[in-house]
Order: structure tokens, then C-alpha cells, then sequence
């Protein structure tokens, strides 16, 4: 096995384009597979079939005219022909090859060559799956994913992890996790965050939802009341008493909040916490919280400031903090390879004074360091 190559080739490509690397690779080197066809059409994530002519060239090779018509207006597709028909191999496109890449590698440079086989959402999906398979689940893994992903990435996710392991993924959330930390993720993976751009100004009005006023006063908590006070956002007045009072209701308020307000939102009522408690939004929930709840939430604050950044962190964590947390490494280099690496790169020599390059260089070994190396890519001032 030609481990160089393997590194040149599936490091150097986008997503994309492994997947026709895959596709290729079966129609070239194809065996059978001895497991029971199946009849879904699973390449790579299709959108809503709304009318005949959606359907690719590739797509109709696969379909009788009578199957084209029968799948408008759905999202999977089913065929009704023979499963025994061409169409069942499609659902192997990448597999012949991931499975010759876990029969011929080992170890950690394994996981970093298999992961970069999965589309983004089925390797969420994969993490996820793992994640809570077993004795333990790897709570990290849950709060990296679920508190960092969009409405439309969560939706994806949610969909590959059914079709991969035909299970409901907030089930199992819900089975593998407990408390308040359960019920935020369960909220979080319910995809329901508003989105979009918000005017500030229009962000202010939709807040001053006319609350408890508060005013100068000199300690956190002790609002001033009468001539002079001013009004502000009841979002406000919940994030400060969920941060003093800390019962049930209050820790759900503050969940609903984090877990559904927009971005934009979320930044305004976090800078308005700062200036009326004088105290940052995450040293109060580290003053009031401890445990993966309280890792949680600080985890959804600081995507909502600068998602690179969190990463950025994450990784230094990972890298300095734990020995090299293999896992977590590798999980967020694949699945931020195509999104926001190269900021992650740029935060993380900004935050920590070393380049990430310098630092998996310096801790990792051999083929698994050279994969990681190749997707971190770097600099000249890097090397």
C-alpha cells in the first residue's frame, strides 16, 4: 500500500472530488459485496425532487420512466424496479473503497483516510454515532458538533444518520445523555435557530420586549429603580437571573435563549449582559454552571463570536491539554477542511503565538502526521 500516494491524492482533493474518485474506483476495481441490496438512492444527500427534469443524466441511468415519475416531489428516492438492477450498486459508490482503505490501514492514519472519504454531513453523522456507540459517550464530540452546525447542516445530519444507521438521532441523544445538558442538545439538534441578518436596530426593538428596568447600581443584581432607571431587553433580565438563581425554569430559559436566537441577536444581548452586569456572559455561566452543561453553553457563545476561534481553542485544548486528543484532531480538521480552516489556522497562530502546523508537526509521527499535515496545509513561516 502506497501510503504516500494515498496521502497526495485524498488530501490534495476537494470533497467533491473523492467521491467521483470513488465511483471511479468501483467501476474500475468493483467486487461484489456480499450484503443484502438495498433500495435507497444514496448519493450524496439529494434536494427535493420537484419535478421530472430534476433528475441528473447519472440519476436516470438508474430509473425506469415510471420510477422518475413515482419519486417527484420526495427527497429520497425509491426505486420500485428489481433491487437485483444496476441501480443497487449506486448505494456501494464509496464503499468498495473505504473498505479496502480500513483493510489495508491502521490505526489513527486510518481514521484521518476514512474520514475524509464521508461527505460532511454522513462524517457528522459517523462522529455522532460513535460518539454515543458503547459503554460512555464522548460528550466533546456531542458539543463540538451540535453547538457549532447551521439549521441546513443540522437538517443534513440528522437525515445521513438515519440513513446510515436507520435511528432517530435525537433518540439517541436523548437515550445516551441526561439533564439540562440532554435537553440542550436536544433543542440545539432540532434545527430551529433563527437565521438570517438582523439590523441592529431592528434587533434592539425585538428585544425591548418592555422588561424589569435596571439601572446604576453597584453590584450585579441589584437593580436601581425609580427616576432615571432604563429599560432593557427582557432577554437580558433572563440571561442575568439564570446566572444568579440557578433553578430548573431558569436553566431552561437560558438554554431556550442560547439554543434558539439568532446569531445576531445573541451578540447584542451578550454585548447589553456585559455593560449593565459589568461581567462577560462566559465567566457567568462558568461562575454558575459546572459540567458538560456548562461547557455546552460556553461552547454556543463562543460560536456565536467567532466559530474559528472556538475551533482554534478546541485544538490548542486538544493538542496541549490532553497528550494529542487523537479524536479530536482529526474530527474537526476533516469536517472544517472545507469550511473555515484556513481562519482557524490564522486564529490559532494569532491566540497561541505557533502555527497549528508547528504544533501537529511537533506532537504528531510518520504517514498520520504527514495526512494531517497535508489537510492543516501551511506557510512558509509555517515549515
Amino acid at each position: 500500500c502506497d501510503k504516500d500516494l494515498l496521502i497526495d491524492i485524498l488530501t490534495q482533493r476537494c470533497n467533491a472530488q473523492r467521491l467521483v474518485i470513488a465511483e471511479a474506483y468501483l467501476s474500475t476495481f468493483g467486487r461484489e459485496i456480499p450484503e443484502k441490496p438495498q433500495n435507497w438512492y444514496h448519493y450524496p444527500f439529494q434536494p427535493l425532487i420537484t419535478k421530472a427534469s430534476d433528475f441528473t443524466k447519472h440519476q436516470k441511468q438508474f430509473f425506469c420512466p415510471k420510477c422518475v415519475a413515482q419519486n417527484v416531489g420526495k427527497r429520497h428516492i425509491k426505486c420500485a424496479c428489481d433491487p437485483t438492477s444496476p441501480f443497487s450498486e449506486i448505494v456501494q459508490l464509496h464503499k468498495d473503497l473505504v473498505s479496502d482503505l480500513k483493510e489495508k490501514l491502521s490505526n489513527h492514519f486510518k481514521e484521518v483516510m476514512v474520514g475524509l472519504m464521508y461527505p460532511p454531513p454522513s462524517y457528522d453523522a459517523h462522529e455522532l454515532w460513535h460518539a454515543m456507540k458503547g459503554a460512555g459517550t464522548d460528550e466533546n464530540c456531542l458539543i463540538d458538533i451540535l453547538a457549532s452546525r447551521t439549521n441546513g447542516e443540522i437538517f443534513q445530519m440528522r437525515e445521513a444518520y438515519y440513513l446510515q444507521y436507520s435511528r432517530d438521532l435525537q433518540e439517541d441523544i436523548y437515550s445516551e445523555t441526561s439533564g439540562h445538558f440532554r435537553d440542550t442538545l436536544v433543542n440545539l439538534v432540532q434545527g430551529t435557530r433563527e437565521e438570517g441578518y438582523t439590523d441592529p436596530a431592528t434587533a434592539a426593538q425585538d428585544a425591548m420586549v418592555m422588561g424589569q428596568p435596571w439601572g446604576n447600581r453597584g453590584t450585579l443584581g441589584t437593580p436601581a429603580w425609580g427616576r432615571g432607571a432604563t429599560w432593557r431587553p427582557v432577554m437580558f433580565q433572563v440571561l442575568w437571573e439564570a446566572c444568579q438563581k440557578r433553578t430548573g425554569e431558569h436553566k431552561t430559559l437560558l438554554q431556550m435563549i442560547l439554543c434558539n436566537k439568532s446569531y445576531q441577536q445573541l451578540w447584542l444581548v451578550f454585548q447589553e449582559f456585559q455593560t449593565i452586569s459589568g461581567q462577560d456572559i462566559v465567566d457567568a455561566i462558568n461562575g454558575c454552571y459546572d459540567g458538560s452543561f456548562q461547557e455546552l453553553l460556553v461552547a454556543i457563545v463562543l460560536c456565536v463570536r467567532d466559530k474559528p476561534g472556538y475551533f482554534a481553542y478546541r485544538l490548542y485544548s486538544a493538542i496541549h491539554d490532553f497528550g494529542f486528543h487523537n479524536k479530536t484532531v482529526i474530527r474537526i480538521l476533516i469536517a472544517r477542511s472545507e469550511i473555515d480552516l484556513m481562519t482557524i489556522r490564522q486564529r490559532y497562530k494569532e491566540r497561541y503565538g505557533k502555527s497549528l502546523f508547528h504544533d501537529i508537526k511537533h506532537f504528531a509521527s510518520g504517514h498520520y502526521e504527514k495526512a494531517l499535515l497535508a489537510i492543516c496545509a501551511g506557510d512558509a513561516d509555517d515549515y
